[in-house]
């Protein structure tokens, strides 16, 4: 399995912070009469850097024309629908390094359409994974995902909650940090319908790829050397029973099967979450008193062990590409150059996500320096890219996905159990890799 972030630990990161970035003279360009056609992920945590294409347009005379804006999955869905009709000649469009391998012919290389100290001023790791058959087909925004653990501290703080947890399970009620105390410390703050231990994404690849991190941190794999899905395995087995026991137990609200990122933003939000695996760009929000319930009482940790003593940490980035038909190629490589640049990326990472440019961290760590908040944060968000890991890198994987989520849905339902339903979705995965001719 490849690192995404091989190289790309706290350690690296501080060398890398004595580069500067250089500029290119002629970014941002000028394109008076020029409509740049986009497809835009959207979301809370993605608003603000968007309202910086006013000022693009201004800069530059063209125009944006934003024709879609949805959640990854479903832009997904419109990108394929739209390569297989033909109907690519819009610019821009979302991307990420979980998705990317299948869109290579959508997508153009823009090293041939930027300077090259622009690309290199991205943390190298990124471009490297944002290169596909030698063409790099985005420019990473500050979107570095690799999740850590939100926690409402109060909880750990109650006496009352020491005492109890401790003589039910035995040891100290402390922030958890391995999956068996998560699954403990869940049911114990778990008080349905008012309250939840904790919560996950239940649907389409955000289910699969949690699943896929857990199957890691138990010691299994997902797919093994020769590309074969073997899933299905104990370590498969005990990775899908820590969702069906917490359903079970209702320690997870009763529709975190149908679930998606912005509900668990919101849900954690709410304040009726105890624990919350999620990702970086949601640390401002959840620490906002005008959108959170729980602001001022969030901590952050890295993410929890497996019984492998391995930690979770399923990663990848957010990006943006240009469309290869893309009839006004020079002004869609600016734009995607704009919401990615160094003002950019400082935008998103006030906000909590990680930059992937590598001044900005620089810049990120000095903003943290009287802000306990975001140091904490940064400090478990550098902590967890040193376990950080991508999915498989086959352009199969999110096909594969799409059939593997609803068999672990039925046995999170109780359907099936998990030997029966990961029997079936390794099937499943396995004859979508034979018809693609991998095995």
């Amino acid at each position: 399995m490849n690192r995404l972030l091989s190289g790309v630990s706290a350690g690296t990161l501080v060398l890398a912070f004595g580069a500067g970035t250089a500029f290119a003279g002629d970014l941002p360009g000028k394109f008076e009469g020029v409509t740049v056609d986009v497809k835009l992920i959207g979301g809370q945590q993605y608003e603000k850097l968007y309202e910086r294409i006013p000022e693009w347009e201004k800069a530059t005379g063209a125009k944006v024309n934003i024709l879609t804006k949805k959640n990854g999955f479903d832009i997904d869905k419109e990108l394929k629908s739209d390569i297989a009709s033909g109907s690519t000649n819009w610019c821009v469009g979302w991307n990420h390094s979980s998705f990317a391998p299948q869109y290579t012919g959508l997508y153009t290389d823009l090293s041939k359409l930027l300077p090259k100290e622009e690309i290199d001023a991205f943390v190298p790791s990124t471009i490297k994974a944002a290169t596909i058959d030698g063409k790099l087909e985005m420019l990473p925004r500050a979107q570095f995902d690799v999740s850590a653990l939100y926690y409402q501290k109060s909880l750990y703080e109650n006496a009352d909650n020491k005492t109890k947890f401790k003589a039910k399970y035995g040891y100290d009620l402390v922030p958890p940090d391995s999956w068996k105390e998560v699954t403990d410390q869940a049911e114990f703050f778990a008080n349905p319908p008012n309250f939840y231990g904790t919560q996950f994404a239940g649907k389409e690849e955000a289910i699969n790829g949690r699943f896929y991190e857990m199957v890691v941190a138990e010691g299994g794999e997902y797919l093994d050397k020769d590309g074969k899905p073997v899933f299905n395995s104990e370590a498969g087995i005990r990775a899908l029973d820590w969702f069906v026991n917490l359903y079970k137990a209702k320690a997870v609200p009763a529709g975190t099967t149908n679930y998606l990122w912005d509900d668990l933003g919101q849900g954690f939000a709410s304040g009726t979450v105890a624990i919350n695996l999620d990702w970086p760009g949601w640390a401002g929000f959840f620490n906002d008193p005008k959108s959170s319930k729980v602001a001022g009482n969030v901590g952050v940790k890295v993410a929890p062990k497996g019984s492998s003593g391995k930690r979770t940490g399923w990663s990848g980035f957010h990006g943006f590409s240009v469309t290869e038909n893309c009839p006004h190629k020079e002004a869609a490589a600016s734009l995607v150059w704009w919401l990615t640049n160094e003002d950019s990326q400082k935008l998103e990472a006030a906000a909590g996500p990680l930059p992937t440019r590598t001044a900005v961290w620089d810049w990120d760590l000095k903003q943290a320096e009287n802000d306990p908040y975001k140091k904490e944060v940064l400090s478990a968000f550098q902590e967890e890219a040193k376990h950080a890991f991508a999915v498989p890198q086959t352009p199969e994987w999110i096909e594969i996905s799409n059939a593997v989520y609803p068999e672990l849905q039925a046995a999170i339902l109780g359907d099936k159990t998990s030997k029966q339903a990961l029997d079936e979705a390794a099937a499943k995965a396995t004859q979508i890799l034979q018809d693609a001719g991998k095995l």
